[in-house]
C-alpha cells in the first residue's frame, strides 16, 4: 500500500517522475544503457540537459538574460557560492529562520553582513517580517522564500533597488513568480524538483564578474554557466527525473495550477489546525506557509503527541514528526502531494480528537 507521503525532504515526487527515471534507469531511450551508466558525454544526455534547461525556463517564464545551471553541493553549498561570487563590500541578510541564519554564517567569510536589522529571531521566527526598508548600500538582498523548519513562507516578489537572491529549495514551482526581479534564485532539488543530489541556480548573467577575489574554478557561477552545467560530471539521474518533474508540472497546468492546489491543500489543514481543540498552529496567520504547515498539541495535551504520531502512522502516514529543533509536527505539502493526503490527515485529527 502506498504512504502518504509528509516528509520534508527528500520528498515525495510525481509518480510519473518515479516511473519514467526507472525506465530510464533500466534502459536509457530505449539505448540498452541504463541511465546511470551512461557518459554525460553523449549526445543523447546532452539532449536531456538542453531540455531540462529548456523547461525550467518555460515553467518559471524566466527572461532572456538568466541562465539556468545545475550543481552539486546541495543548497548548503549555494550558501557560500552566492557571496563568493557577488559579495563586494556588504550583504543584506533576512533572517526568518535556521536557514537563513547558516547562510549569512557562510557570508561573513567574504565580507560584512547585516543579518540582524531585518529577523525574527526574537520571536522564535514565528513570522515573517514585513514593511522593512532595504538598504541600498548593499550588494544584494538574501532571503530564504519557505523556511521549512518554522513554517513561515514569503509569497511577495520584493520590488528591491539591490539584487534579490533567494534560497528558494522548498517552494520552488509552487506559485508564479517575477525571475526579473531577482538576481540569482538557488535550491536544493529534494523537494518539489527532483531527488537529492543536484542543485538548481537561476543566475542574472550580469552580476558577475564584478568581485576583486579570485574564486575557485568549481564555484565560479560563469564556469559552469560557459559549460552547460558539463564541466564535471554532472548528477544525471536527478536531472533526468527534474526534466521528468518540468514536464509532470506543465501537463498539470503549470505553477498557477500548482498555486491553486497549495492553497487548497494548505488551507484545509489550517482549518482543521484551527478547529481542532488538541492542536494550534506555530506561525502568525500572515505568514503561514503553504509548502511546510508546522503545528503542536496544545499544553494541555502534551503527552498525547508521541500517541498522535503512532495513530497517523498506523494510517499509513509518514514523515509528519517536526523538525528535532522545534518538536511538533510538520506537514510537508509539496507539490506532488495528493490533496486526498491532506484530507487522510484531517480525517485522523479529527477521529483522534474523538478518541482523547
Amino acid at each position: 500500500m502506498k504512504k502518504h507521503n509528509f516528509f520534508a525532504g527528500p520528498s515525495i515526487l510525481p509518480d510519473y517522475t518515479v516511473e519514467e527515471t526507472v525506465k530510464a534507469i533500466q534502459d536509457f531511450d530505449g539505448t540498452g544503457i541504463s541511465l546511470m551508466c551512461m557518459s554525460h558525454r553523449d549526445k543523447s544526455f546532452d539532449a536531456v540537459m538542453n531540455k531540462t534547461v529548456e523547461l525550467f525556463k518555460q515553467v518559471l517564464d524566466i527572461p532572456a538574460g538568466y541562465s539556468v545551471i545545475f550543481l552539486g553541493g546541495g543548497a548548503s553549498l549555494q550558501f557560500a557560492m552566492v557571496p563568493m561570487n557577488l559579495l563586494r563590500t556588504k550583504a543584506f541578510y533576512v533572517n526568518t529562520g535556521t536557514w537563513a541564519q547558516k547562510a549569512a554564517k557562510e557570508a561573513k567569510l567574504f565580507g560584512e553582513v547585516d543579518d540582524t536589522t531585518v529577523s525574527s529571531k526574537a520571536d522564535n521566527y514565528t513570522y515573517i517580517p514585513k514593511g522593512f526598508k532595504i538598504p541600498t548600500d548593499c550588494d544584494y538582498m538574501h532571503i530564504t522564500s519557505n523556511n521549512t523548519i518554522f513554517g513561515t513562507e514569503i509569497l511577495n516578489d520584493y520590488d528591491s533597488p539591490i539584487p534579490v537572491v533567494c534560497d528558494a529549495s522548498s517552494d520552488i514551482f509552487s506559485r508564479p513568480i517575477d525571475v526579473s526581479k531577482y538576481g540569482i534564485i538557488y535550491g536544493g532539488a529534494q523537494k518539489n524538483f527532483s531527488c537529492a543530489g543536484v542543485t538548481f541556480a537561476i543566475v542574472k548573467d550580469d552580476l558577475l564578474g564584478k568581485v576583486d577575489r579570485a574564486i575557485p574554478t568549481m564555484l565560479n557561477y560563469q564556469t559552469h554557466i560557459d559549460k552547460n552545467s558539463m564541466f564535471n560530471t554532472p548528477p544525471v539521474v536527478p536531472i533526468f527525473a527534474g526534466m521528468k518533474t518540468l514536464e509532470w508540472i506543465l501537463q498539470n497546468g503549470g505553477v498557477k495550477e500548482m498555486e491553486k492546489r497549495a492553497i487548497r491543500k494548505s488551507t484545509k489543514l489550517y482549518e482543521e489546525i484551527d478547529r481542532n481543540k488538541l492542536f494550534r498552529g506555530t506561525v502568525r496567520e500572515d505568514s503561514r506557509s503553504r509548502m511546510s504547515v508546522c503545528f503542536v498539541m496544545n499544553d494541555e495535551y502534551k503527552d498525547l503527541e508521541a500517541k498522535f504520531l503512532d495513530f497517523v502512522k498506523g494510517r499509513d502516514m509518514v514523515g509528519l514528526k517536526g523538525h528535532r529543533s522545534v518538536g511538533g509536527f510538520r506537514a510537508s505539502l509539496y507539490n506532488a502531494l495528493p490533496e486526498e493526503s491532506v484530507d487522510a490527515l484531517v480525517q485522523a485529527m479529527k477521529d483522534f480528537e474523538k478518541e482523547n
